[in-house]
């Protein structure tokens, strides 16, 4: 079963999406509260139903809020991001060197975050 992981950082909170082996899935911004990154993590929970935007093809197909969008980075490897409702991200991946890694991971959010439990670390 996954996990929110919670930690204070040098400006603020943020959190990780870890899956059942320890994995970091998914990461959040840096929130100015914790408050904050707690609701972070409920719109994560309310919004990882969300379709997948493939942005790595030649002809994109538009998806409606919330999505998530995979792409290439700079580097070559593929990533995603979850946006929420309003259009905001609200979490991203890790680079991979595979599309079908980062699909991989796009399907362990969506299922471990919904009933992830919330750790906070010191």
């Amino acid at each position: 079963m996954g996990k929110f992981v919670v930690k204070q950082t040098k400006t603020g909170t943020k959190f990780d999406l870890k899956a059942g082996n320890g994995e970091v899935i998914a990461t959040s911004e840096v929130y100015s509260s914790e408050a904050s990154c707690l609701k972070g993590i409920e719109s994560v929970r309310n919004c990882c139903v969300g379709e997948i935007e493939d942005q790595t093809v030649e002809e994109v197909v538009q998806v409606k809020h919330p999505k998530f969008e995979m792409y290439v980075d700079k580097a070559g490897e593929f990533r995603f991001r979850l946006k929420a409702r309003n259009g905001e991200i609200i979490a991203t991946s890790e680079g991979y060197k595979a599309k079908a890694s980062c699909i991989n991971g796009i399907e362990s959010v969506k299922k471990n975050a919904p009933d992830a439990e919330i750790v906070k670390v010191d």
